[in-house]
Order: structure tokens, then sequence, then C-alpha cells
């Protein structure tokens, strides 16, 4: 085959690294003693499901104490309602003075307030019941565990740290100098264990990195993708505009040794051997970084054209 450049997609391959969409980590939002943990480092939870309960003895003495304030702020309001209602009709009647109208309104006003600040230290003690009970906020796997049964913890105390592996993205650092034509762009591949994954979104971020003049990317991928966890590395390739390369069969290529060389086929039949240099593979082809020139004829079968070498083959050259 006669060698000739074809226009090309051009791009640049950097490593990155998966990390979760959604993670977080799961603090104690009241005091108390872990008293039971029902997952561990690597198990995969439903979402809502209880990770580890703290012992609740304080809280639900808390919340009995609201339910016997809000009875009691209840009575004293049904007590005032009354008592504010038989007031209020004595005085369309004239028969009170409009100073004990205004006192028992008073009464029956702040009755009723209490009654809602009741209300509400109630909801607070529910609250801190509920709390003891901490749950996963998505169907995640558990990536860390930082207590132990019997351990005592505090609010914002650090239990748990969780990822949903459903949705995964790469964060890549590029330098300044394509920062500018991915962001235009806007598209990436990335490459996995022979998989190719095409991103769904890559936001290249405004600001760069102190010390490194290079910008932050993220990549984010498909749902739900098999074999693919936070923490692994991966290669992400993003395109940068078109560039003419020289494209030869993989079949075409010999490998001697430490060589990489085909065969050209010369005006008279005879074939001589040319070492290259090789770039990225694409399908059945391989790109030729150095070595050979356009207008330059191969030999694809490179067991007969070894037996139409010239009488002494050497190198015509190196690929540097």
């Amino acid at each position: 085959m006669r060698v000739e450049p074809q226009s090309m997609p051009a791009g640049r391959s950097f490593e990155g690294v998966v990390r979760a969409t959604d993670r977080a980590t799961l603090t104690a939002q009241t005091s108390g003693r872990v008293a039971a943990i029902y997952y561990g480092v690597n198990d995969f939870v439903p979402a809502g499901a209880v990770l580890l309960r703290l012992r609740a003895t304080i809280q639900r003495a808390s919340l009995g104490q609201a339910r016997a304030a809000l009875r009691a702020a209840e009575a004293r309001a049904i007590e005032t309602t009354q008592r504010y209602r038989r007031i209020r009709t004595l005085y369309e009647q004239r028969v009170v003075p409009k100073a004990d109208f205004d006192q028992v309104t008073a009464a029956h006003n702040a009755a009723l307030a209490a009654v809602n600040a009741a209300r509400a230290e109630l909801a607070a003690a529910a609250a801190g019941v509920g709390y003891t009970a901490v749950r996963a906020p998505y169907a995640s796997v558990v990536v860390a565990r930082r207590v132990e049964v019997g351990e005592a913890v505090a609010p914002g105390t650090a239990l748990m740290r969780v990822a949903s592996l459903r949705r995964l993205r790469v964060r890549v650092s590029v330098p300044q100098s394509l920062a500018g034509t991915i962001r235009r762009l806007g598209k990436a591949t990335v490459y996995l264990a022979g998989r190719v994954l095409e991103a769904r979104r890559v936001v290249v971020f405004p600001a760069a990195t102190a010390g490194s003049n290079t910008f932050p990317v993220r990549v984010s991928l498909p749902p739900r993708v098999a074999g693919l966890y936070p923490g692994m590395i991966v290669r992400v390739r993003f395109p940068t505009g078109r560039r003419r390369e020289l494209l030869i069969p993989v079949s075409a290529v010999v490998r001697r040794s430490a060589v990489t060389a085909v065969y050209l086929v010369q005006a008279n039949g005879n074939t001589l051997l040319q070492q290259v240099r090789l770039g990225r593979r694409i399908g059945a082809e391989v790109e030729v970084l150095s070595g050979l020139v356009g207008g330059e004829r191969v030999a694809l079968n490179p067991l007969l054209a070894m037996r139409r070498l010239e009488p002494f083959p050497v190198l015509t050259g190196s690929a540097q």
C-alpha cells in the first residue's frame, strides 16, 4: 500500500482518578454511645437502611418530658380559653371593666404560645430520638467506618463514609495551554481495561490549581458502569482538533527484539527493512510517528516481503 497522510482527530491523554458523584461523611447529630453497627466496609446498603444505632436513653427521656410539657400546656390553654370566652361575654355586656378583659386576653394568648412552644420542643425531642438511628442517604457502599460499638460520640463526630456507585466521574488535571480547547470542545473519552466510555459531560474548573498551572477537569461518566469503583486510575483522552497522520495496518509491522520496522517496497520490486516509531493504535491500524514519509510503499505481508530483501539488507535509518 502507498502511505499517504490522513486527516485524523488529534488529542491528548491524561490519567485521572475515579470519584463518586454522590458521597458523604455521615456524622452524629446527637450525643450518645454506639449501641450497634449493622454494616461494614465494602457492604452495599439500600437507601434509608439503618447503618448504626446510638443508645437513646437520654433522648427518650427528653421525649417523655416534652410530651408531658405539651399536655400541661394544652390543659392550661383549655382553661384560659374558657375563662377568656366567659370574660369576653361579660365585657361585651359591659359587666366587667376593660382592664379585666385585657388581662384575660393576655393570659389566653400566652397559653396558646406555650402550646406552640411545647409542640416545637416535642418535635425537637422526637428528632433527637430519630438521630440515634443513622440511615443511608441513598443506595451506596460503605467506604469507611470510623467508630466501634461502645464508643461515645458527640454531635459532629464522623461515623461512616458512604459513596454511591450509580453516578461516577473522573477528576483530571490538564495543562493551562489545553484548558481553553477542552472547555470549547467539551468532549472526552475514558479508557478502562479495553472498554471505551464516552463522557456525558466535561467541566473545566474556572481557576487553576495554585503552584501547578494546571486546571482541574471533571468528566462525568454514564450511569451504572460495571467494574468501575472510586479511587481507580483511568486514562482520559480529550480531542484537541485534527491533524494529518500516517497510518499503516498493524499486520504490516515487524518486531525483531527491540526493533520495530516495516518492509518498504522499492521500484524494482525488492524490499528494505525500515525502522519506525509507532504511536497510538486505531482499530486495525497504527499511527507512524517517524520513519516513513508520504508516498512510500509498505509491504502488507512481511513474510513474503522478507524473501525479496536486497542482497545485503540493512536498516535504512533509525527512528528517533
